[in-house]
């Protein structure tokens, strides 16, 4: 969702809030703003669409201060037009507000504003938060922004700076992130809807649980819940490079990310196994061993990509733990009738941390007595606070609104997280651990071996990017991964694609098939290799043109396939449990492409945000 930075301090403050807008580029906007205060006078400016549009409008504006807010919106309420964009202004224009979130009241706020001699000049909810703290200020803006909470519903994140408080930036957050940079010499501070705005400046972060407020000043951060009393905490120090956050050489960062999945893989594992006993570390979940031996059910809940890591999640848990393992949306599961107990372990997957939809679900989990475990990627995320364990992917930052690397890491993180319950259950003797284990090592080298597959993968892209539908079949632990391959077409490439499983395309798919679909088929040579064949000779049948994702060596492939109008990628041979983590890269490869070759926005595609951080 929207993106929001704001600074105090000696620097320049237009340079670091365009820089830090840039790198939140990734969460998706339509409209771009900032405000800054110089001598006592606050100046606002904002544009509709990319950024370049507003630093167009800086081009000699002689436009800067020592503390501002900038911002890019993702609209909800109100139009996607300069109007609308952020920052808002109260009515005497020396107080503005940035916001992420939805104000759900803000209707009736609005009338009661209105009522009250309040203009307002706007579609949109935000404006109502500007009003709200120009109605109760009294002495400072905190007091205003503590004030102001009582009579604000929903989920927000927001900042504001006033021209009558100067040096101050104030900020709550109920719902979307919000995140606190502390600079390294004392002198500056940051306000941030996600580390890298100001990961360049300063990795000394406190994020901001829901229901607190955070007063910053120049190197100083005072830290409150919603009544005004003060709590305590220490930074968290980001261990990311900010050079991890650059292309370094690659057109998008999608296709760095890609390629960076060997190395993300290792980082995941780094620390975790030893292949001399056979056996997994993870002491850091802190779960008790008892509670592992008397586990009866697991749940794994996501959304998006991570969904389709817990499916495959539930594959390798299943194999290893047998256990029944159900895997929910999390958007669903939260508003079904629940039926948990302390006998459970819920497990909530979420790249950012800060997914509303996992969140919700995660708390209402843990109002049954069941136990949470989040796998995460970002330290100190929310997700982090509110579960019983967290087992931490070590992706690095993923910029790339749609996700490839922290998949791989989630994967990677669930493969473990099933061995170490089988361990600790007695289930997982040191022979079986060491072979597993060597498996999922071997994982990265095998990556390594796909990328090369690249410009084979572009020349596919190149003849195929013109459909207008594609059908992507897997068996087993690949049905997943099937549906992930047409969720990356959809997203970057605006193509309608399915992921089915391939045992159910005489149940409705097949009537779909002709020569104007390709067909995307997952076929290792793998235990259900055969049932696999027969479905691509069925769609073969229906004049379905195939490209098929086979392994080495496997001849059988080969003679199924028409070498005019099919096409075959040969991955390297591979062990079966470690599959979904081969397959998904040619296939975020082939989505990658054909976005190239349509044209489209890669790491932006339109609608879509990095983190869906309200419902």
């Amino acid at each position: 969702m929207c993106g929001i930075i704001g600074y105090v301090g000696p620097k320049p403050t237009v340079e670091i809030l365009i820089d830090g807008l840039k790198r939140l580029e990734y969460r998706g906007y339509d409209s771009a703003g900032l405000a800054v205060v110089r001598d006592g006078t606050l100046r606002v400016l904002r544009s509709q669409g990319k950024l370049s549009n507003l630093e167009r409008q800086l081009s000699g504006a002689e436009l800067d201060g020592s503390y501002g807010l900038g911002h890019t919106r993702w609209a909800t309420h109100g139009r996607p037009n300069e109007e609308n964009a952020h920052p808002h202004r109260d009515c005497t224009g020396s107080l503005v507000v940035v916001h992420n979130g939805i104000v759900e009241n803000y209707l009736d706020l609005k009338g009661q504003l209105s009522s009250e001699g309040h203009r307002f000049v706007t579609e949109t909810d935000t404006e109502v938060i500007a009003h709200l703290l120009e109605k109760h200020w009294k002495t400072n803006l905190e007091q205003a922004v503590f004030d102001a909470l009582k009579e604000l519903k929903g989920v927000y994140a927001f900042a504001a700076l006033s021209a009558k408080d100067p040096d101050k930036l104030v900020a709550a957050r109920n719902g979307p992130p919000l995140v606190v940079g502390l600079g390294e010499d004392e002198t500056e501070a940051f306000i941030a809807s996600d580390v890298p705005a100001f990961l360049s400046h300063s990795r000394n972060a406190v994020f901001l649980d829901d229901g607190e407020v955070a007063v910053i000043r120049p190197g100083k951060l005072s830290l409150f819940d919603g009544e005004g009393r003060p709590r305590d905490r220490a930074p968290t120090r980001i261990t990311w490079d900010p050079v991890q956050v650059e292309k370094q050489g690659f057109k998008h960062f999608m296709l760095k990310e890609i390629h960076e999945q060997p190395r993300t893989i290792r980082d995941t594992l780094l620390g975790r196994y030893s292949l001399d006993s056979g056996t997994v570390h993870l002491k850091e979940l802190g779960l008790d061993a008892g509670f592992i031996q008397g586990l009866q059910k697991i749940t794994l809940i996501a959304c998006g990509t991570s969904w389709h890591a817990a499916l495959v999640g539930k594959f390798l848990m299943e194999a290893s733990v047998r256990l029944p393992v159900q895997v929910d949306v999390a958007s669903e599961f939260r508003y079904r009738t629940l039926v948990l107990g302390k006998e459970d372990l819920v497990v909530g997957i979420s790249q950012s941390g800060e997914t509303a939809d996992t969140l919700a679900a995660l708390r209402a989990a843990g109002e049954t007595g069941a136990t949470t475990l989040a796998i995460c990627n970002v330290m100190g995320s929310m997700i982090t606070r509110i579960t019983n364990a967290t087992l931490y992917t070590h992706a690095g930052p993923e910029i790339g609104v749609a996700s490839t690397k922290s998949f791989a890491a989630q994967l990677v993180a669930l493969h473990l997280l099933a061995l170490y319950l089988a361990q600790v259950r007695g289930r997982l003797f040191p022979e079986e651990g060491r072979r597993s284990l060597s498996e999922l090592a071997r994982a990265a080298h095998l990556l390594e071996q796909v990328l090369p597959l690249a410009p084979a993968i572009e020349a596919i892209a190149r003849d195929f990017y013109t459909a207008s539908n594609f059908l992507y079949l897997g068996r087993g632990a690949l049905y997943p991964i099937a549906l992930e391959g047409a969720l990356k077409l959809k997203e970057l490439s605006y193509i309608h694609a399915e992921g089915y499983p391939a045992g159910e395309m005489k149940h409705g798919p097949i009537a779909l098939i002709d020569e104007r679909m390709p067909v995307v088929a997952l076929a290792p040579s793998d235990s259900l290799f055969d049932k696999m064949a027969n479905n691509i000779q069925e769609a073969k049948a229906r004049g379905a043109r195939i490209i098929a994702f086979g392994s080495e060596g496997e001849s059988r492939l080969k003679q199924i396939l028409d070498e005019d109008s099919d096409r075959l990628i040969q991955l390297p041979r591979h062990p079966e449990a470690i599959s979904p983590l081969v397959a998904v890269v040619p296939l975020q490869l082939l989505a990658y492409y054909i976005a190239v070759a349509r044209g489209c926005d890669v790491d932006q595609p339109r609608n879509l945000a990095k983190s869906v951080t309200v419902e």
